[in-house]
């Protein structure tokens, strides 16, 4: 696979969304607070993150009440997992290309 910077999808490749995207991708799901913790960024941050994955599709969002609060739950959708694994690849194919 030939590949050049601009094929690397925008949405996934910030430095919050890539992360929640990597974690999600070995846990499954996660809590807001557990994205919030292991991205090291505000609350209000990782909302605007989270909101971006979503409107891509790349994340479902569950919001219930536990104990009489709210609890968010973040899955990646299988069009996240494929966009995933798309930066993924074409990631290592511009290293590939790099190297040689």
């Amino acid at each position: 696979m030939n590949a050049s910077l601009e094929q690397i999808d925008e949405t996934v490749h910030g430095r919050v969304r890539l992360a929640v995207l990597a974690y999600l991708s070995t846990a499954g799901s996660a809590d807001f607070m557990t994205l919030t913790e292991m991205t090291r960024t505000t609350k209000g941050n990782l909302s605007s993150h989270l909101s971006r994955l979503e409107a891509a599709g790349y994340v479902s969002i569950d919001k219930a009440f536990v104990a009489r609060k709210t609890r968010t739950t973040v899955q990646m959708t299988q069009a996240g997992e494929q966009a995933f694994a798309n930066y993924l690849a074409t990631f290592r194919s511009i290293l590939d290309q790099l190297s040689t």
